[in-house]
């Protein structure tokens, strides 16, 4: 059976549906940058199906710079996650109300 473009749809969708899930449910700031990082991969796989889908490789440059500001949102965001937790103690998010004061 091959794989069609309906396939990749659906696992994007599904990749989609738990990066939003992880990021409104969960507490703590390393795992919702990781459902965040799920989130754009799961954009990624869908411009490159419809890239293969369509012939045309423009998608397929878009990814690349998509994985570009992904990788730098990664480096500022782990670097705000130690500051947090050389604070604070903890990567909780519900603690982020003490540092106004």
């Amino acid at each position: 059976m091959p794989v069609s473009s309906t396939h990749y749809l659906f696992l994007s969708l599904l990749l989609f549906s738990i990066g939003i899930m992880g990021t409104l449910m969960r507490r703590n700031a390393i795992i919702i940058f990781m459902c965040i990082e799920l989130m754009l991969n799961a954009v990624n796989l869908l411009l490159v199906a419809f890239s293969k889908m369509y012939a045309d490789a423009d998608a397929q440059i878009f990814v690349f710079f998509i994985m570009v500001v992904a990788a730098a949102e990664v480096a500022v965001g782990l670097a705000v996650i130690v500051m947090m937790y050389r604070k604070v103690h903890s990567v909780d998010i519900n603690i982020l109300n003490r540092l106004k004061h």
